[in-house]
């Protein structure tokens, strides 16, 4: 009998080991408890790795325990694949380098370059090694320079940001056919159709798209394959959920849409909340949960339909979001910030659709709350008898979050000298209305209705916006020169106000959730004395009914 520690060899002419908790010594003498059996408790030579054995194949990405493995079998180099390296180059006139904006800020006109900040973080996830150059400025001859110098150097791919298109000074397609073969300009996918795909020095270069949503799309579409194919290996494809679009989504024919979405589970179903569908959004991936890609053989999805949704966020996130739909508020935003504070794992998912298309939500099962401020002018009282009409065989209950001050939004100083409603038929001015279903469309229109006011005597009056932050957005940009909206957007971005009306703005909860977790969250917090403070500091807002129960 001999003593041995794990990992030791065994003394000549002995085939076991007893563990030591079996083992009892008294007096100088060993008692064994439990007997064993010939080769127990032994790892045998050979029984891991063998001599000649492959320990891994070619084209194998080493992993974590790759690494053991090789060691264990005596392997101390091994042959790999060059990390693929990749040079971006953004271009523009109006783009401004991020170390100029942070310095002198940026001018009228000009936008921060961020795109290739964006795609380098992303290639940082590839394995690849990734060179940012400078900004060059739309002129062909700097720009075909610059591009040739890219692919006479080690670089495997090259990147070029904007200029894409078939603008006058979208020059990067014109410098590529004299230097190489352009493959594709143009490609059937929305957003990213101006990628361009090209060929130089047998290199490939990629015209990425200057939108920021375009450029993500455009380089997971063909950026990421070749990556995939110079490094032997694919990459993960993201996990996918089974989900019902919370509205029909029309679509072009011919062409394979990517849909930004926000996703939650309405009882038992993930609800999809289509986001705006415009490719210079960057906000409509940051907070989008998922993307569905609508086929180029369809013009769009049902309602009802079932379809595949790509995560974008990991699966938990998606089961403890509280989806609201309806109208726009900026408390909403709060509460989203808020609720985050007090327990980090519930999301908000909002969408401004309007009140009606809110209380419809409700009505359909797509949503845990709708936020609407619809007022009767036959009774005079807001959104209770929408309720009633609309939703006659589902209880809920209705919460007041806020009383909000809704009036006219006018650039600073009022260059217009605008007082009234009665002012919106002038021909000097130019209306921005919200749209259809909107409790302030709504609104405006009791209004007009007062004054005996015709809506085709308002010009703009078709011209719609999906929040009270985009039409004061409108007005400041000089698209408008003005728009109905709350106190607070036009606060916001140092705009003027003219009040026209002070409305209540409720949520309503299917009473099927009220005792929810979720639910009561968000009710404990609305209850909050901090949550009402920080409300009154927006102004424009007042707190005396907030957390009051309507019905």
């Amino acid at each position: 009998v001999f003593a041995i520690n794990t990992g030791y060899p065994l003394p000549d002419d002995t085939n076991a080991v007893i563990m030591i908790e079996n083992v009892v010594e008294k007096e100088g003498k060993i008692e064994i408890n439990k007997a064993v059996y010939p080769w127990q408790n032994v790892r045998k030579v050979g029984e891991d790795i063998v001599a000649t054995e492959l320990i891994l194949p070619p084209n194998h990405r080493i992993t974590p325990y790759d690494i053991g493995a090789l060691l264990e079998g005596g392997i101390f180099e091994v042959e790999v694949k060059e990390k693929p390296k990749v040079i971006i180059i953004p271009t523009g006139n109006e783009v401004v380098p991020i170390e100029i904006a942070q310095d002198r800020g940026i001018e009228k006109g000009q936008v921060i370059e961020s795109n290739s900040w964006m795609l380098s973080s992303l290639l940082n996830t590839t394995n690849a090694i990734c060179e940012k150059w400078p900004v060059v400025p739309d002129e062909f001859r700097q720009l075909k320079t610059t591009i040739q110098k890219a692919v006479e150097s080690d670089a495997h791919l090259v990147i070029i940001l904007a200029g894409s298109s078939a603008g006058s000074k979208d020059y990067t397609v014109l410098a590529l056919e004299k230097l190489g073969e352009v493959l594709v300009h143009g490609v059937t996918i929305m957003p990213g159709k101006p990628t361009i795909l090209a060929k130089v020095n047998n290199k490939p270069v990629i015209g990425n798209p200057g939108y920021p949503v375009s450029s993500v799309i455009s380089f997971e579409q063909f950026v990421l394959p070749i990556l995939s194919q110079m490094q032997g290996f694919v990459y993960e494809e993201r996990p996918k959920l089974k989900v019902f679009l919370s509205c029909p989504v029309p679509s072009k024919l011919g062409i394979e849409e990517f849909l930004r979405v926000k996703l939650g589970q309405v009882g038992k179903n993930i609800v999809a909340t289509p986001m705006p569908r415009v490719a210079g959004s960057i906000t409509t991936l940051t907070k989008a949960h998922g993307i569905i890609r609508i086929p180029a053989q369809r013009e769009g999805i049902e309602e009802d339909e079932q379809v595949e949704a790509e995560l974008l966020v990991p699966q938990a996130e998606i089961f403890n979001t509280i989806v609201i739909i309806g109208s726009h508020d900026l408390t909403i935003d709060l509460l989203t910030s808020e609720l985050k504070k007090i327990d980090p794992f519930l999301n908000i998912s909002s969408s401004n659709v309007g009140s009606l298309s809110g209380l419809m939500a409700i009505k359909k099962g797509r949503a845990h709350l709708a936020g609407t401020h619809l007022f009767d002018p036959e009774t005079g009282i807001y959104n209770l008898t929408y309720i009633d009409k609309y939703l006659p065989e589902i209880p809920v209950k209705v919460v007041n979050l806020v009383i909000r001050h809704q009036g006219l939004i006018v650039p600073k100083g009022n260059p217009k000298k605008i007082k009234s409603i009665e002012d919106l038929t002038r021909s000097d001015v130019l209306f921005v209305n919200r749209q259809r279903g909107a409790g302030t469309r709504i609104l405006l229109d009791y209004k007009l209705k007062q004054l005996n006011i015709n809506s085709s005597q308002i010009k703009g009056y078709d011209c719609e916006e999906i929040s009270h932050m985009a039409v004061a957005v409108d007005v400041l940009s000089g698209r408008a020169d003005v728009g109905l909206g709350i106190y607070a957007a036009a606060k916001a971005l140092n705009l003027d106000f003219i009040p026209i009306a002070v409305e209540e703005y409720d949520l309503v909860v299917p009473e099927t959730l009220w005792e929810t977790k979720k639910i009561q969250t968000i009710l404990q917090l609305i209850n909050s004395h901090k949550f009402k403070q920080a409300v009154e500091k927006m102004g424009g807002y007042e707190t005396s009914k907030t957390g009051m129960v309507k019905r």
